[in-house]
């Protein structure tokens, strides 16, 4: 495997992705855009990620997803065996409100926020909508790859 991926779960969540699922989503975004790479997700409860969130982002209350790209002199990181990508800290309680509330499988929740993240930690963003052209599409993608429908169509009853 070009991808090395660590989970962490220290809630013990029983309901998260495995990492063979997680494996397969993080490889069909990131096959297609590097070579390898070293990234941690880690499932965390709302008082984590709001703290994180707080600090980080300025937002005083909990997200579903946040990434950390690791930032390494880039002929450090171009020398290591797998590049150290960052960290995807991923609220498991938002993560499923979010998938009840839409109508979605948790999978198909969970598979969008890993591939959100992932991309984050390559450096797409979208917060201004011409990045968000740019990253939407290659979640759409990625995920309709896996399976997965528009994460981003209203989905009705």
């Amino acid at each position: 495997m070009k991808y090395q991926i660590n989970l962490q779960n220290p809630n013990d969540y029983q309901d998260i992705p495995n990492i063979f699922h997680v494996q397969r989503w993080v490889n069909t975004v990131l096959t297609s855009l590097i070579d390898k790479g070293d990234l941690t997700i880690r499932f965390v409860d709302k008082k984590e990620i709001q703290s994180l969130n707080k600090q980080y982002r300025k937002q005083d209350k909990p997200t579903n997803v946040l990434s950390f790209p690791f930032e390494l002199p880039s002929e450090v990181n171009d020398s290591l065996s797998h590049p150290i990508l960052g960290d995807i800290i991923i609220c498991h309680s938002v993560v499923e409100n979010e998938a009840k509330a839409q109508n979605k499988e948790l999978s198909a929740h969970y598979a969008h926020m890993i591939i959100h993240g992932t991309l984050h930690l390559l450096g797409y963003d979208h917060i201004k909508q011409q990045d968000a052209d740019v990253m939407e599409p290659l979640e759409i993608a990625a995920l309709a790859t896996l399976g997965f429908n528009n994460p981003y169509e209203l989905i009705n009853d």
